[in-house]
């Protein structure tokens, strides 16, 4: 028989009913039907007996007395006309009557609390796991964080860092403590583990009482991608390790108090914390962990590079074994297998020390090897940055900044809060250790970081959009190429409308791949265009010196002269010709510097056609055709064209 509309509205309020009283984690998904082997309606079968009583609609929800009964259906569509119809089926079909006074079915799970499987998992990965607390009272009673927590005050207690000891006097001064709480994560996004810090408050330290001296240095970025490049020309293995706890380790030469942390067991509330080792928020903490790792790797047969005071080398028969340092990240590459498993071991013993295997991920950057060479992306952090900003679904733009745009300090409305804009060009700024075709874009909106306007604002977004076509590029180290420095450097004139200053640019090559790069607004204004070029040479020239001394430290011996390609003529002329002192008294005497080092011959002079100048790319914005010319001069590449993901 057929079913009317009357009937069918009937079974849809009891489905709905039946629905809306299901606890959530019970109702199904919305590919399944609400009722199992059921087709775009419900339909009930009442010829076997069932535990519990049919789902029927409400009380004011009842059927029109000319409405027929609801019939037992064996899975056909309401709009069905089966052999099988009321006059005809047999009694095990027969119709039943609807009793609206029968109650609707209640979950056990709902009535008495209990939860479904796993359901604890559930929340701790769904909702606990992805939250950072800010204080020791939201951390609190959490298991996750309180495992965390446990296993910092246990690496505490093993290194010795501090005695709880009775407080010397009332007056005596402490540092306070604080927990502070940061998920670690993989490349890819997933959690790698929880991490739960004791950090003391630095900020009420005096100088001269409770800390001497407080810098320490770090690896450049040139550093890093100077050895990536060495590495992919010489196939070096990559090797990355990671110290736990690294400023516990640095030794301290004053006496500082310190409150117990929120949540610390040990010791009665009146008892404070005597340091006896280094630990994250004291002023001097990272400086005395460098020269704890520095005189570990010195008794270990090390020499510290003068170039670069975060690398550190060791040369034998077998080979060389390099070793840079960034707080308490570090790459191992080098020839000597032997010396680098013998270092490997020296380090292990002396502090607690994670072998992450093959470097992959250091400081943000993803390193991806293949035989074409080391390709340097920062994927994770561009996706990330904007996620932050709400930039994931972005129009993407073809360049980082309009063609011919000029910024000035009063280029727009200034904006109420400035905050976001100074996050988004700091995080730009990192960016660009990476991405050479963003340098100049970035230089220029850096410039109004104290007072940002509309105009400068819509400049980031810019950028922005650009990196949203442009996640997947990074930069390629080749392990082609001969063993050579050169460099490019152009300027433009009087580009800054604020101060009319001019804009250096250069990049310096070893082999086939890109080292070291800068875009930067010069210092003083220059009275001619020559001037401009005169000061661009000289920055890049002191950068090719610094270069070939640090690759002498890799065992790396480039030849002299380097190459300097420049578009301007009348540069080249006044660095090969000491006569034209009328031309030249204005420029200063330390410009003169490019002159030296072509006279003694560490520098060579050539003349590059300005279409050819890689270095164009860092003083100015182009068009799309010519930004993508130029950013393929510089080795920049996809993921894609490279042969694999980052």
């Amino acid at each position: 028989m057929c079913y009317d509309s009357t009937t069918q509205r009937i079974r849809i309020a009891a489905s709905v009913v039946f629905f809306e009283h299901l606890p959530y984690f019970e109702r199904p998904s919305k590919s399944e039907s609400v009722f199992p082997g059921s087709d775009s309606l419900p339909s009930f079968s009442f010829d076997e007996p069932v535990d519990d009583p049919p789902l029927l609609p409400p009380d004011d929800v009842e059927p029109s007395p000319q409405s027929p009964t609801i019939t037992a259906s064996s899975g056909n569509s309401p709009g069905s006309t089966s052999s099988s119809t009321a006059s005809s089926t047999p009694a095990s079909t027969s119709p039943q009557p609807i009793d609206n006074h029968l109650q609707l079915r209640r979950s056990l799970r709902l009535t008495q609390g209990i939860p479904p499987p796993r359901y604890n998992d559930f929340v701790t990965h769904a909702v606990d796991a992805l939250h950072i607390p800010n204080s020791y009272k939201q951390a609190q009673g959490n298991p996750v964080w309180e495992a965390a927590m446990d296993c910092e005050t246990d690496a505490m207690h093993a290194n010795n860092t501090w005695t709880v000891v009775d407080r010397p006097s009332p007056d005596t001064p402490t540092v306070g403590s604080r927990w502070v709480y940061t998920i670690k994560v993989n490349p890819d996004g997933t959690i790698e583990r929880h991490r739960a810090r004791i950090v003391a408050l630095g900020y009420t330290q005096e100088q001269g009482v409770d800390y001497h001296e407080t810098f320490a240095p770090v690896a450049k970025m040139s550093t890093v991608r100077a050895l990536l490049a060495v590495a992919a020309q010489k196939d070096w293995p990559l090797l990355q390790l990671d110290v736990k706890n690294a400023f516990l380790h640095g030794d301290l030469d004053e006496v500082i108090y310190m409150e117990r942390p929120p949540g610390y067991r040990v010791g009665t509330p009146g008892q404070v914390c005597l340091l006896h080792r280094s630990l994250y928020g004291l002023k001097q903490a990272p400086r005395a962990w460098f020269e704890k790792f520095q005189s570990k790797l010195v008794e270990l047969g090390f020499n510290q590079s003068l170039n670069d005071p975060s690398l550190f080398t060791q040369t034998s028969s077998r080979g060389i074994v390099v070793l840079l340092l960034y707080v308490d990240d570090m790459i191992i590459t080098g020839s000597d297998s032997v010396g680098i498993r013998r270092l490997k071991e020296g380090l292990q013993a002396a502090f607690s020390i994670k072998d992450l295997g093959e470097l992959s991920y250091f400081l943000g950057l993803e390193v991806s090897r293949s035989a074409k060479g080391i390709l340097l992306c920062q994927r994770k952090y561009i996706i990330d940055l904007l996620h932050d900003h709400n930039f994931e679904n972005c129009n993407p733009v073809s360049t980082p900044m309009e063609l011919n745009l000029k910024l000035s300090r009063e280029s727009g409305e200034l904006l109420k809060d400035g905050s976001q804009y100074r996050s988004i060009v700091g995080s730009l700024i990192y960016l660009a250790a990476t991405r050479p075709d963003i340098s100049y874009a970035v230089q220029l909106v850096s410039q109004f970081m104290s007072n940002p306007c509309v105009d400068h604002l819509a400049a980031v977004h810019r950028i922005l959009r650009y990196l949203q076509g442009t996640k997947d590029v990074g930069i390629l180290f080749s392990s082609s190429g001969i063993t050579r420095l050169r460099a490019f450097s152009d300027s433009d004139y009087a580009g800054c409308v604020d101060t009319r200053r001019s804009t250096t640019g250069w990049c310096v090559q070893f082999g086939d791949s890109f080292v070291s790069w800068r875009c930067k607004k010069q210092d003083k204004v220059s009275k001619s265009s020559t001037e401009a070029e005169y000061r661009a040479m000289s920055d890049v020239t002191s950068e090719l010196v610094w270069m070939r001394r640090l690759l002498a430290d890799f065992g790396v011996s480039c030849p002299i002269p380097m190459e300097l390609m420049v578009d301007n003529t009348s540069a080249i002329r006044i660095a090969a010709n000491p006569v034209l002192h009328d031309r030249t008294k204005h420029i200063e005497i330390h410009v003169h510097y490019v002159r030296d080092m072509v006279r003694d011959g560490t520098v060579t002079l050539h003349y590059i056609h300005t279409e050819d100048q890689v270095a164009d790319l860092f003083t100015k914005s182009f068009s799309s055709s010519r930004h993508w010319f130029l950013s393929s001069k510089l080795m920049l590449f996809s993921t894609h064209q490279f042969g694999g993901g980052c």
